[in-house]
């Protein structure tokens, strides 16, 4: 289904993290004329496209998302290089994580290290990007009251996601460790280095 959204965009509910995707890469290969944003969501895309007549954006959109919803019936294997990220499994919560999953620290870091995750989309700060397919022994709650500021660089999990904080920001996810990798630059192109639907896994790194 696709609703109007306000007066410049058109959201395509998708239904699935994978369609979202698929919709998001194929209309930033072949990008509607006018069409300045795309927005994927877990089970939507936001288009946001300025003075284009909405009718005939539409039934572009249709088309799309009729195509990719057939691509993804064939459930075609994942494509392109994983992306790894070094982490010093030293964070704030470590212990309390592995007190809330029942299992010793090591295996807390072995488990979050031990699964390839997929960027769902991106959200709550520029370049912060939900990590979906967290190991469920981890998944926890995120903290009763938010720290009012969190290093850049924190790898952190809350729910069923994991997160790497793009820059400095209040936050209430558990804190696992840091990564010294910039996951957010303004002067880089594109500034984020995840994107809708990259693979990432984590690793143990040395202090």
């Amino acid at each position: 289904m696709i609703r109007v959204a306000g007066e410049h965009a058109l959201l395509v509910e998708t239904g699935s993290l994978e369609l979202s995707h698929r919709l998001d890469a194929a209309l930033r290969a072949e990008r509607p004329a006018g069409v300045v944003e795309i927005v994927p969501g877990p089970e939507s895309v936001l288009v946001v496209a300025p003075g284009v007549d909405q009718a005939r954006l539409r039934a572009r959109l249709e088309a799309v998302v009729a195509v990719e919803r057939d691509r993804a019936a064939v459930r075609a294997p994942a494509e392109g290089a994983v992306v790894t990220i070094p982490v010093v499994y030293d964070g704030a919560d470590l212990d309390s994580v592995a007190a809330l999953a029942g299992i010793p620290v090591e295996e807390v870091i072995a488990r979050h290290a031990g699964r390839e995750l997929v960027v769902g989309w991106l959200g709550f700060a520029p370049g912060f990007a939900y990590l979906t397919g967290l190991d469920p022994a981890l998944e926890t709650p995120r903290l009763d009251t938010p720290r009012t500021s969190v290093p850049a660089g924190s790898v952190a999990i809350a729910g069923p996601y994991s997160a790497v904080y793009p820059t400095a920001s209040p936050g209430g996810w558990r804190l696992l460790g840091r990564t010294s990798v910039r996951v957010w630059d303004v002067a880089a192109d594109p500034p984020s280095l995840f994107r809708p639907g990259m693979r990432v896994r984590f690793e143990p790194a040395p202090a």
